[in-house]
């Protein structure tokens, strides 16, 4: 496997301290050993890959996952838990500019359908997952920024056919949202979740549909009809590549600098006290996040521990680790600081994937007939990346009802450098930083 981030990206450093690890189990899977033959070959055991499984699945085909390491590894098993709208960086505007109002419509439509699909899913198989929040609250971080998201309410109702609701600096005091914010907006679609309980939920359904998962098999090449791991393959008449931002640069070749990891950074603290949270004034269950382009994401769950999240780290290693920890927990404080006593108990990180034209892609991989890859995401994958599975299972299938909006639909673009393309991250993340410290 070729990564382009140090190993110690993907080992067990970053995600030691994950809270989701201690609230559920997830069963172990034998690694492969030897040829296995199925109906379809699924690289990678998070949210894509076995919501894929579980779809094909349910049309009776038989379906061979194989990951790395161990069934939500990756950033499914320690993401925010945020299953809301977004998988895109890109504005109406841009979106617009580049596939047309139609294809932008439609595209709003699928990140809705995104979040219902989860939805649905969370009721058929029955999963308790500490559901939380009506909806997701934008607040914004600069009084500009509030005039922004007021400029946004049209959109919202043309994108999402649903009415925001727009929240002054004084309303955020009685909605139990209190911080440094100068306002914000509630779009009612989206809720928290705990990723591990969904996944396990996951593993479970599609165990009993007669899914076989390996484990600890790192596919070293996938080719037409087969995918190979150090110990053995699968044969497969398709082959579904699920591995986002922990992909490999030549699993396939052709994913080589299709795709940007990109870290973010999780601390979670103890449980918080009625008088704590009054005394900060945040009671409420919503998911939040905030107006800057490093953005923060933010959740008081459902046990009364606070999640606090952001986007900056730039180096794969123990020091590095330590630096972004440090500088999450800074942030924390500095937005509520009546908790700046509170103990943080857990802190990891882990790689969102992001795409070079700023929209996931879903669909075959160019000279590879019967292999298919969906990912980039763009730290929304909770729901995306469930949908995604969805489509693949679809597309692979051959079932007519699967079709992948336009917006998805081209094949992601080559970030320039190749493999050493994070040199451009640091520039990038300067530039956001400084309009993000502008009044």
């Amino acid at each position: 496997m070729k990564r382009i981030f140090s190993s110690y990206a993907y080992g067990s450093g970053p995600r030691a301290g994950c809270w989701w690890d201690e609230t559920a189990a997830l069963p172990r899977f034998p690694s492969l050993a030897g040829d296995v033959t199925c109906d379809v070959a699924i690289v990678g055991a998070g949210f894509t890959g076995l919501s894929a499984a579980l779809h094909l699945a349910r049309q009776g085909a038989q379906v061979v996952v194989i990951d790395a390491l161990t069934v939500g590894w990756g950033a499914s098993g320690r993401n925010g838990g945020f299953c809301c709208l977004g998988g895109s960086m890109r504005s109406d505007v841009g979106l617009d500019r580049r596939f047309g109002v139609a294809a932008r419509r439609e595209w709003r439509c699928a990140e809705r359908r995104a979040v219902e699909g989860v939805d649905a899913l969370l009721s058929e198989l029955a999963l308790d997952v500490d559901r939380h929040s009506a909806g997701e609250t934008s607040l914004a971080h600069r009084p500009r920024d509030f005039t922004g998201l007021r400029d946004e309410v049209q959109s919202i109702r043309e994108n999402y056919d649903v009415e925001p609701d727009l929240l002054s600096a004084s309303d955020l005091k009685s909605a139990g949202l209190c911080g440094p914010f100068h306002g914000g907006m509630t779009v009612p679609i989206g809720f928290g979740l705990n990723p591990r309980k969904l996944l396990a939920g996951l593993v479970q359904a599609c165990v009993a549909l007669g899914v076989l998962i390996y484990e600890r098999s790192p596919v070293i090449r996938v080719g037409v009809g087969r995918a190979d791991t150090a110990h053995g393959g699968v044969r497969a008449s398709q082959t579904i590549i699920a591995t986002n931002g922990y992909s490999s640069e030549d699993v396939p070749a052709w994913m080589a600098a299709r795709y940007m990891p990109a870290q973010s950074s999780v601390i979670v603290t103890r449980p918080l006290s009625v008088d704590e949270l009054d005394d900060q004034g945040w009671n409420s269950d919503q998911m939040a996040y905030d107006t800057r382009h490093l953005l923060h994401y933010f959740r008081l769950m459902p046990d009364r521990r606070f999640l606090f999240g952001m986007r900056g780290g730039l180096r794969a290693s123990p020091q590095g680790e330590q630096a972004a920890r440090r500088a999450v927990v800074r942030d924390f404080n500095r937005m509520f600081p009546a908790w700046s006593r509170v103990d943080v108990t857990h802190g990891w990180s882990g790689l969102v994937c992001l795409a070079r034209d700023r929209v996931p892609y879903v669909g075959e991989v160019p000279t590879m007939p019967g292999v298919f890859a969906g990912f980039a995401y763009h730290g929304n994958g909770v729901a995306m990346g469930m949908h995604c599975g969805k489509l693949l299972a679809q597309i692979a299938s051959g079932d007519s009802t699967g079709k992948v909006p336009a917006v998805m639909a081209q094949p992601a673009a080559r970030f320039p450098f190749g493999s050493l393309r994070r040199i451009v991250m640091p520039g990038i993340y300067a530039a956001f930083k400084a309009m993000d410290a502008l009044p």
